[in-house]
């Protein structure tokens, strides 16, 4: 399946992906490659895998990488706080 990450935050390790049909996903850091970091609007391809507790997305791959909006100067997220699994 594919999808676009809506958000993923490196310190918490999780996020979530909107797939081509709407449905959201949630993607935790372990079903991402080390050295990957996810990013809002990334295209990635991935296994959808309905559990107890929701649709969850397994085996994460980057098929390009997306178009993040600018961030101000200002802001709290910087670089230096994502975390690289």
């Amino acid at each position: 399946m594919e999808g676009t990450v809506k958000w993923f935050d490196g310190k918490k390790g999780y996020g979530f992906i909107v797939a081509g049909d709407g449905q959201e996903y949630f993607v935790h850091f372990t079903a991402v490659p080390k050295g990957l970091r996810l990013r809002e609007n990334d295209k990635v391809s991935f296994d959808a895998v309905d559990t107890e507790r929701g649709k969850q997305a397994q085996n994460v791959q980057l098929l390009e990488k997306g178009s993040a909006p600018e961030r101000s100067s200002t802001g709290n997220q910087e670089e230096s706080e994502e975390e690289t699994y």
